[in-house]
């Protein structure tokens, strides 16, 4: 069972003491030198320095794929693909925003790292356009709401369309805020659409977020990428 084409770089000499030792998660094999424990890989390749590797991560996110599933497409790290993840949406700018416009706000809710930690996403949608404008990711606090409405209240927004939560009331302009039925119509089928597509953002699953940076980064690749 002694390979004939490796031999180990650490042991002096050119007698060959390296054996088959299992494969990658890639399928490249893997060897082991009996005398010092050794391990290396025949035929090491970097799959992360291709030039298309970060549009591929984009194209699989958007689809749904959770972290697992991508790295074993791509055949990397799940480590490689979360520091790539982060590093694309770092390069990731928000959209302009018209002035003028009619938005959507509602809130989305989801879990970081255990089910007892509830976090919220908070976003706007253009009514006309269905783009999403603005986001954010904490608790269900004023300050988390205002750091949208703030991006809407500078864009001169001619409405603004909400469910009836009551922090709306104190943070948007009477003259600007809207409560009317099937104001959020857009937004409502727009969380259906994330909670599909996104599995970290469905409700009943294991699959939720164990990173905020992680959460945002993707969120941010999927509404802007």
């Amino acid at each position: 069972m002694e390979s004939n084409q490796t031999r180990c770089y650490r042991c002096v000499g050119d007698i060959r003491k390296m054996i088959k030792y299992g494969k990658t998660k890639s399928g490249n094999q893997r060897y082991i030198c009996r005398a010092c424990g050794k391990t290396r890989v025949e035929n090491y390749v970097y799959l992360a320095y291709k030039g298309d590797i970060n549009q591929n991560i984009i194209q699989l996110t958007k689809e749904g794929l959770g972290i697992r599933s991508t790295a074993r497409i791509l055949k990397i790290s799940t480590t490689t693909l979360l520091k790539r993840i982060v590093f694309i949406a770092r390069n990731i700018s928000k959209p302009i925003i018209s002035k003028g416009k009619t938005y959507e706000v509602d809130e989305l809710c989801t879990y970081i790292r255990h089910k007892k930690n509830y976090i919220w996403l908070v976003y706007a949608l253009e009514k006309n356009s269905k783009t999403v404008v603005s986001f954010n990711v904490g608790k269900r606090t004023n300050k988390t709401l205002n750091r949208v409405l703030e991006t809407l209240k500078l864009s001169d927004a001619k409405k603004i369309f909400t469910d009836r939560l009551k922090n709306y009331r104190y943070l948007i302009d009477e003259k600007m805020h809207s409560i009317k039925r099937f104001g959020t119509n857009h937004i409502e089928r727009k969380n259906l659409t994330l909670r599909t597509h996104l599995k970290r953002l469905n409700r009943r699953t294991i699959c939720f977020s164990k990173s905020f940076v992680v959460l945002v980064s993707i969120l941010k690749i999927y509404f802007w990428s």
